[in-house]
């Protein structure tokens, strides 16, 4: 089970995701793959929004899903075999949009920051859509 948790009242929107690096996360080197931090960030994303009420599967039973947009990150410093990191995810829905401010850091050292807007979209054909005004609701709760 995800130990999953929100930040404390001065930062409300702040998700934090514990992850463990395993041996498949890294390359021969035992350093993570740089891939594989985008991979971290995408597990966080989806246990903010589960945090919210909502899933991947509830969602497409909704004709509803998400898809990257945009993408920036910046590589830090790099993650080894055997650390446990903090991946946190800030949001805020834009529209039709969710723009995430996401972080990894290794206790008090940041090792990846990055921007990462998420476009709703119609299942069925993939064109864009507002967000269903229940799940705006719970996505934008404190």
């Amino acid at each position: 089970m995800v130990q999953a948790m929100a930040q404390d009242a001065e930062s409300p929107r702040e998700f934090i995701l514990p992850v463990q690096v395993y041996i498949e996360d890294t390359d021969a080197g035992g350093i993570v793959y740089y891939v594989n931090y985008l991979k971290f960030m995408e597990r966080a994303r989806s246990e903010w929004m589960r945090s919210r009420g909502y899933n991947h599967i509830q969602l497409a039973a909704e004709n509803t899903q998400f898809v990257v947009a945009k993408c920036e990150v910046n590589y830090l410093k790099p993650a080894i075999m055997d650390d446990v990191l903090q991946v946190t995810v800030r949001a805020a829905v834009k529209g039709a949009r969710i723009e995430f401010e996401q972080q990894i850091w290794r206790g008090e050292e940041q090792l990846c920051h990055a921007q990462i807007t998420v476009a709703c979209v119609r299942a069925d054909n993939l064109k864009p859509q507002g967000l269903p005004p229940q799940l705006k609701t719970a996505l934008v709760k404190e």
